[in-house]
């Protein structure tokens, strides 16, 4: 496939919008809205050369929709995949006697052949920085006399790549490095691991506290059960060191896995661990028997999909102590999140914790703030990342987002140029063509009493009114509107609406509504829509 098929920015036609019907349209639901666009935009209904030239575009667009939606092998794919889809090299090949769910895995496998020419050439950068931070004097001062001092205590820094050999067979190669108290200490590891039929095998190969080999593997046994586990021997001065673990994972429902994992070696345990992912909440349980401690944890996430937020708590008991945790992970790009939490425990005390993720490169800082439970460490601990987020968002974010959004605005709109054009005139010549169907409807409704629309505008509002529009990013749509209106009835579908016959999309990138001023049983009334809100009048 092209880059230019495969360009997020590339706007693509919507053709249950254009045609009005729902995502689940049956058969008879398309066919009836193919008819109905087929009596306003059929050339031969139109006698004059110019508008017949108008009729040709928006018929050629009608049977265009009609045609993919009517055939459940062109369906399955836009469903899928959309227009990009049809558009695949080889897809012709495809034979029409195979299923929909045949059609989809044609297309897969068709998109990976394209996409295994640029396999080779990719790589998978993972990195984690941690920076410890000693600032315990800050609460408990050495001398009141001094300037409490702020410390680096240790900082590690681990990074991977990965190099695909073929599509089955992936290469990593990773490292690390550690500094605490002025000691130093590193190693790297590089892994081979093959996908198997129902599992995967990798073998490492490491060096830095001595030689490291090992193996491991994973199979599925089960549509419910998956197994992995693995050995290792590690080759030091003062001795070998084996290890051995297994994990043995088990579906309990949709959204519940339950795993018992067994680790011997230098640090032997076994852990039991629940969890459970729903829409809006997830929770973990675990409990681990080791050495050198028995203990218990629960967390809770609370999902605030509509404000990208993670509400997070953590608690933990055991022989070490106890330790409670809470935090918000907040996205702020498509890519990035922060993460900040207070941490309390004994013996820990009180730790503050930020951590700024970057796609697959992490940050973390854990300030230690105090080694007792200090009422004031835990106060500033929850103020201060509050305030530094609104100030940072505030100053840093939200610009950088704005100016962020408006480059993804202008390349959509260069993208998209010719297109855009063409929509515009086709929207143009549909508005002429349904001027008939529009004058024949009002009066019908006007007879009955029914649903007339008085004024319909769709675009991007004011920041200052949501009731008033931008003008040079708005449309009347009065007449495209009144021409949906069938038997005193108005049905839109929750699909976008610059797609519809005589809409276009007057502002790329931005949020827009729809406003209908309309009359019914002799009463006035308004409504207004989100572009993809569906609506039904009259209520």
């Amino acid at each position: 496939m092209s880059e230019e098929i495969d360009s997020d920015n590339e706007l693509e036609e919507n053709y249950y919008s254009y045609l009005n019907v729902p995502k689940d349209a049956s058969s008879e639901q398309i066919n009836n809205a193919y008819r109905k666009l087929s009596r306003m935009y059929h050339p031969d209904k139109h006698m004059e050369a110019e508008n017949k030239q108008k009729a040709e575009l928006m018929f050629n667009r009608t049977k265009k929709a009609y045609e993919v939606l009517s055939d459940p092998h062109k369906r399955a794919i836009y469903d899928s995949v959309g227009e990009k889809g049809l558009r695949t090299d080889g897809w012709e090949l495809v034979q029409r006697q195979k299923t929909p769910a045949e059609i989809r895995e044609e297309y897969l496998r068709l998109a990976e052949a394209a996409e295994e020419r640029k396999l080779l050439q990719s790589t998978n950068p993972r990195g984690n920085v941690t920076i410890n931070v000693n600032a315990t004097e800050i609460f408990s001062p050495y001398d009141e006399s001094e300037f409490p001092r702020i410390e680096v205590s240790s900082m590690s820094i681990s990074q991977s790549i990965e190099a695909p050999i073929t599509r089955t067979d992936t290469m990593t190669l990773s490292g690390n490095l550690m500094s605490s108290n002025g000691n130093g200490s590193g190693g790297f590891v590089i892994c081979g691991r093959r996908l198997l039929n129902k599992g995967w095998l990798e073998l490492d190969v490491g060096a830095g506290n001595g030689l490291l080999v090992g193996i491991k593997g994973g199979r599925t046994l089960s549509s419910l059960v998956t197994m992995n586990a693995g050995t290792s021997v590690n080759f030091r001065e003062n001795g070998v060191i084996p290890g051995i673990f297994s994990t043995l994972a088990v579906q309990l429902d949709k959204h519940t896995l339950g795993s018992l994992t067994l680790n011997v070696g230098g640090q032997a345990s076994m852990t039991t661990q629940v969890d459970r992912n729903g829409e809006r909440h997830a929770w973990s349980t675990s409990f681990v028997i080791g050495s050198p401690h028995i203990y218990f944890s629960i967390a809770y996430t609370h999902k605030m999909i509509e404000n990208e937020l993670k509400l997070k708590a953590v608690a933990k008991v055991g022989t070490f102590g106890f330790m409670a945790e809470y935090g918000a992970e907040k996205k702020i790009s498509k890519y990035s999140s922060v993460f900040a939490a207070v941490s309390i425990g004994v013996p820990t005390g009180v730790i503050l914790k930020f951590k700024v993720i970057r796609s697959q490169q992490s940050y973390v800082f854990p300030i230690h703030l105090s080694e007792e439970i200090v009422p004031a460490a835990v106060f500033y601990a929850t103020v201060t990342p509050v305030i530094v987020w609104f100030f940072v968002k505030k100053s840093i974010i939200d610009p950088m987002l704005a100016e962020r959004k408006n480059i993804e605005i202008e390349k959509t709109k260069r993208t998209n140029e010719q297109r855009m054009a063409q929509k515009r005139l086709e929207a143009k010549a549909a508005v002429e063509l349904m001027q008939h169907t529009y004058e024949r409807i009002v009066e019908e409704e006007k007879e009955r009493q029914g649903l007339v629309i008085v004024k319909a505008t769709y675009g991007q509002t004011q920041e200052s009114n949501q009731n008033e529009f931008v003008p040079e990013a708005s449309i009347d749509v009065t007449i495209p509107v009144q021409c949906l209106v069938k038997d005193g009835t108005l049905e839109m579908f929750n699909t976008p609406k610059s797609d519809l016959p005589g809409f276009y999309d007057p502002c790329i990138g931005e949020s827009k509504v729809l406003l209908i001023n309309y009359m019914h049983n002799n009463a006035n009334k308004s409504i207004v829509v989100k572009d993809t809100e569906a609506v039904r009048l009259p209520r």
